[in-house]
């Protein structure tokens, strides 16, 4: 059984949720589904040219990852355009989060970041290096309790939850499945 797919970070949803070849009605077509996690790669690779390491980052995944998700997304496009059908985009389980909020743990300053940047070296306000992501931002952690974790589907701690009292740490969980 393969493993559960992680939550993945998505900056927006497309306009459009269907592409088709025009003048043939919907219904006669095969359709081919595209992910919202590979429409945003496609976004990322291909709109805005970032390199892959950057748009892993973004989606909240590593640079080889990205680059599968990229190459299944160019493939089912050609495959669309090249044999006639429509595209549909939908589903996959991401999150759509546009700004990343950190929190001093020594001066209790908190700002907000644009996803995508990286992490920051330093709080703006006292310079301590001393900071983490928000606690209602946090996932549900890297395979601790998530999907598929210890005691099953949901873990121990429940859907969406880390060890503890449900303060998840890592990239994981959270998500929405459309």
């Amino acid at each position: 059984m393969p493993r559960p797919k992680r939550c993945r970070w998505i900056a927006g949803q497309p306009l459009g949720l269907y592409l088709k070849p025009q003048g043939i009605p919907l219904r006669f077509l095969e359709e081919v589904c595209l992910t919202l996690d590979e429409a945003e790669a496609l976004r990322l690779a291909d709109l805005e040219g970032n390199h892959h390491e950057k748009s892993g980052e973004s989606l909240g995944v590593s640079r080889a990852t990205f680059g599968r998700i990229v190459e299944s997304a160019r493939r089912k496009v050609a495959e669309a355009i090249f044999q006639g059908k429509a595209l549909r985009i939908e589903g996959g389980v991401v999150r759509v989060v546009e700004k990343r909020t950190f929190l001093c743990a020594d001066c209790g300053h908190g700002w907000p970041e644009p996803r995508g940047t990286g992490r920051p070296q330093a709080c703006p306000q006292c310079e301590s290096p001393n900071f983490q992501r928000a606690p209602e931002e946090r996932g549900g952690g890297r395979g601790r309790g998530g999907a598929g974790g210890p005691g099953g589907p949901g873990g121990a701690g429940g859907p969406g939850r880390g060890f503890g009292k449900g303060r998840g740490f890592g990239r994981g969980g959270g998500g929405r499945q459309f």
